[in-house]
Protein backbone atom coordinates (compact mmCIF):
# COMPACT_ATOMS: atom_id res chain seq x y z
CA UNK A 1 0.00 0.00 0.00
CA UNK A 2 2.76 2.48 -0.79
CA UNK A 3 1.24 4.11 -3.85
CA UNK A 4 1.65 7.81 -3.33
CA UNK A 5 4.23 10.31 -2.16
CA UNK A 6 6.80 7.64 -1.28
CA UNK A 7 6.71 6.23 -4.82
CA UNK A 8 7.36 9.63 -6.39
CA UNK A 9 10.85 9.79 -4.88
CA UNK A 10 11.97 6.91 -7.13
CA UNK A 11 11.49 9.03 -10.26
CA UNK A 12 14.58 11.19 -9.70
CA UNK A 13 17.21 8.49 -10.32
CA UNK A 14 18.93 9.81 -13.44
CA UNK A 15 18.45 11.91 -16.53
CA UNK A 16 16.95 10.24 -19.59
CA UNK A 17 16.66 13.45 -21.64
CA UNK A 18 18.95 16.48 -21.85
CA UNK A 19 18.87 19.67 -23.89
CA UNK A 20 19.26 19.12 -27.65
CA UNK A 21 22.05 21.07 -29.31
CA UNK A 22 20.12 21.45 -32.59
CA UNK A 23 16.62 22.49 -31.51
CA UNK A 24 17.29 23.48 -27.89
CA UNK A 25 14.36 21.53 -26.44
CA UNK A 26 14.79 19.19 -23.47
CA UNK A 27 14.16 16.06 -25.57
CA UNK A 28 17.59 14.60 -26.47
CA UNK A 29 17.81 11.03 -25.15
CA UNK A 30 21.15 10.36 -23.45
CA UNK A 31 21.31 6.59 -24.09
CA UNK A 32 19.89 6.37 -27.61
CA UNK A 33 21.46 9.70 -28.75
CA UNK A 34 18.28 10.77 -30.58
CA UNK A 35 16.19 13.90 -30.03
CA UNK A 36 12.46 13.21 -29.67
CA UNK A 37 11.57 16.71 -30.84
CA UNK A 38 13.68 17.38 -33.95
CA UNK A 39 15.14 13.93 -34.79
CA UNK A 40 18.78 14.95 -34.33
CA UNK A 41 21.00 11.87 -34.29
CA UNK A 42 18.61 9.87 -36.43
CA UNK A 43 18.36 12.00 -39.56
CA UNK A 44 19.78 15.16 -41.07
CA UNK A 45 16.19 16.18 -41.89
CA UNK A 46 14.03 17.85 -39.24
CA UNK A 47 11.42 15.56 -37.68
CA UNK A 48 8.00 16.70 -38.93
CA UNK A 49 4.73 14.87 -39.54
CA UNK A 50 1.60 15.84 -41.47
CA UNK A 51 -0.59 15.35 -38.41
CA UNK A 52 1.33 18.17 -36.68
CA UNK A 53 0.12 20.75 -39.20
CA UNK A 54 -3.13 22.51 -38.38
CA UNK A 55 -5.72 22.48 -41.15
CA UNK A 56 -7.57 25.64 -42.09
CA UNK A 57 -11.24 24.73 -42.83
CA UNK A 58 -11.97 28.06 -44.57
CA UNK A 59 -9.45 27.39 -47.39
CA UNK A 60 -11.24 24.21 -48.62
Amino acid sequence: MTKGTASLGKRSRGKSHIQCRRCGSHAYHVKTKICASCGFGKSARLRTYTWQKKRNPTSD
